[in-house]
């Protein structure tokens, strides 16, 4: 237990935060209401809470100048509305801190009620239910709490969540979709994450929401662009920039990131007189504009279910992605790694494919975590990646979770899977002895073709596999693969095997210059 902060608890305090939104960025994500996408809260949230992690990354130094640095990298690495409000909150932070002698409880009773004015001071036009309130809620209860620096920093949680429970009654949009505030959410995640470093106890897990409304963080939908840079400019140049701005747009906000470096975020339509507002201001830099439209459609109402896959390979990375699953890098993660993709998927059901058998019994004891935490685990055994497009393929989010469950088990089962590879030592296999740098091929994990040559040998695996039968062949080549294999195949499964299908996708697992499955 803390009777006051010091620099060591910002660091911690910075690391905690940041892993929390990590761990609630889905589930902040599903909060925004809004039709079209500016890049969803909970996103935008661990971005500029990791940029201020990476600016804090080195030695611990003194409170004042670590709250500074902290406020520095959130400010430059803020992302959307919710990440600049946070970033000035924690600017705001910084500053009280640098004034008091004491940084006990009463000191971070003002380090709030600064956080929150500064917080409402970027907002061009506040709007009622927002993560402002949340702020001033904090720091209302926190003004209310003892000294001790353990009741004020849970007063300020337990105020910004009261806060948060109102925000439905007061933003209609919010009522309407049955949701609260997404970027009041992460603020009382930040605040739980530093009563958790305070008191040493971490604070409840709190059920993820089981509805998707998504997805644009804040303004009207009447703006098709969000424009944001960083801006060089004097400050006596910044009143005309927002009254320029707030002319040609909505959600405005413009922050100091510490002078003469500015903050910039708006919607707009008239994506040119933004920036030039800001080149009439100063100079802008570090320019980005997000169209809402080319935005990735949202998942749809309702979503409560995630498939979490390992994989290797840049090229099956892709298509798994594409697909929809959270994928984890493989191919030997740790227990805390799926655990950690279960989490940020954000899910109450989740599906593991493991993709391999030394990793099914980490997948296991991942899923046993993740019960723990309230969330419907099963773990299909896969053991090749062709296998997990095939479970992939069948899945429904829509059935039962067992049915989808046996359903991806079924397909992934009835996909026979072969690997080719290169072997590094003399073994006796049931094929024959191999000797180093023999190709050798894989079934179902048995050696059964040795050979001299690649293509040759991956021609003969392939026609072993398709003389079993087969209505769909699946080729995915990896990086020691020439270029010329993967059409190579192709072509002569035409020509042998007129009536089978033939997937051919690169970029598979390093190691292993064909892998295949037939379905």
């Amino acid at each position: 237990m803390l009777d006051r902060l010091d620099a060591a608890a910002v660091h911690r305090w910075c690391a905690a935060g940041l892993d929390a939104l990590r761990r609630h960025q889905q589930e902040i994500d599903d909060l925004n209401v809004y039709p079209v996408p500016d890049g969803d809260t909970g996103t935008n949230l661990v971005l500029t809470l990791a940029a201020a992690h990476d600016e804090l990354a080195g030695n611990v130094t003194d409170l004042a100048g670590d709250l500074r640095r902290m406020a520095r990298g959130a400010l430059l690495g803020a992302r959307g509305n919710s990440g600049v409000i946070i970033a000035q909150m924690v600017k705001g932070i910084a500053e009280a801190f640098a004034a008091v002698r004491v940084p006990d409880g009463a000191a971070l009773s003002t380090a709030l009620a600064e956080a929150a004015r500064l917080a409402r001071a970027a907002v061009a036009a506040p709007v009622e239910g927002t993560v402002l309130w949340g702020a001033d809620g904090a720091a209302r209860a926190a003004a209310e709490a003892d000294a001790d620096l353990a009741e004020v920093a849970q007063a300020a949680a337990k105020g910004a969540a009261e806060a948060l429970a109102r925000t439905p009654d007061q933003l209609a949009v919010l009522a309407r979709a049955g949701v609260v505030d997404a970027g009041g959410r992460g603020l009382c995640v930040l605040l739980d994450a530093l009563v958790e470093v305070v008191t040493g106890v971490a604070a409840p897990v709190q059920p993820a929401p089981r509805r998707r409304v998504t997805v644009r963080e804040t303004g009207s939908p009447e703006y098709a662009y969000e424009v944001q840079y960083l801006l060089d400019a004097p400050a006596e140049a910044i009143a005309a920039l927002k009254s320029a701005l707030g002319g040609l747009g909505d959600s405005l906000v413009v922050v100091a990131v510490e002078p003469p470096v500015w903050n910039v975020h708006v919607h707009v339509n008239d994506i040119g007189a933004a920036i030039e507002a800001g080149i009439e201001a100063g100079r802008p830099r570090r320019i980005t504009v997000t169209r809402f439209a080319d935005q990735p459609p949202p998942a749809p109402a309702g979503l409560a279910r995630a498939v979490v896959v390992v994989v290797t390979g840049a090229g099956l990375t892709a298509v798994l992605d594409q697909e929809g699953a959270v994928t984890v890098p493989g191919p030997n993660p740790s227990t805390a790694e799926i655990l950690a993709a279960i989490r940020r998927s954000g899910a109450t059901e989740a599906v593991v494919l493991p993709n391999a058998g030394p990793v099914q019994a980490v997948a296991a004891a991942a899923a046993t975590e993740a019960r723990a935490d309230g969330v419907r685990v099963g773990v299909v055994p896969t053991r090749s990646p062709v296998q997990a497009l095939a479970a992939l393929a069948v899945r429904d989010p829509g059935r039962r979770f067992e049915d989808d469950l046996v359903a991806m088990a079924d397909a992934a089962g009835a996909c026979r899977y072969a690997e080719v590879t290169f072997a590094v030592r003399e073994a006796v296999t049931v094929a024959g002895v191999c000797q180093p740098g023999d190709v050798i091929a894989l079934i179902e994990g048995e050696v059964n073709l040795i050979g001299t040559e690649l293509a040759p040998t991956c021609r003969d695996l392939v026609d072993r596999m398709l003389a079993a039968g087969g209505e769909l062949v699946t080729l995915v080549t990896g990086d020691q693969a020439p270029p010329e294999l993967g059409p190579l195949l192709r072509d002569h499964v035409g020509e042998r095997w007129p009536f089978v299908e033939v997937v051919l996708l690169p970029g598979g697992p390093p190691r292993y210059p064909l892998v295949v499955g037939v379905e």
